[in-house]
């Protein structure tokens, strides 16, 4: 079982509820994508998608790769280790062996005498 760092996790989960993140990663899944034929599809503004498209470079979960013979074109597509390594982290955090059986240590619930905490 992959070890959970949640700070880890949180960060990218937060990188991709951006909406328009969120989409463009979307689109990269089905395969690698010029800037242009994101904004195209999204009816996004170049500047806006070449800022997401560096917020999920920054974070590892995208990798751009220059046109051989026109280095003016960079193709984008995600990175693959990156993606299995959040699937793990994914699976390790909501894996349901995780849950287990406890009763409250305060409130109303509680079935222990040692276990009621009073608050003034």
């Amino acid at each position: 079982m992959a070890k959970i760092v949640t700070t880890d996790l949180a960060n990218i989960l937060k990188i991709l509820s951006d909406p328009s993140r969120l989409a463009i990663f979307d689109l990269l899944m089905q395969g690698v994508q010029c800037n242009c034929e994101l904004g195209d599809q999204l009816k996004l503004p170049m500047n806006l998608i070449s800022h997401h498209l560096k917020v999920l470079r920054d974070a590892g979960l995208v990798e751009a790769e220059r046109d051989e013979t026109d280095a003016r074109w960079i193709y984008y597509s995600v990175n693959q280790k990156a993606i299995e390594q959040l699937r793990q982290q994914l699976d390790a955090f909501l894996e349901t062996k995780r849950i287990q059986p406890r009763q409250p240590a305060c409130g109303p619930r509680v079935t222990s005498e040692k276990a009621i905490v009073t608050r003034p």
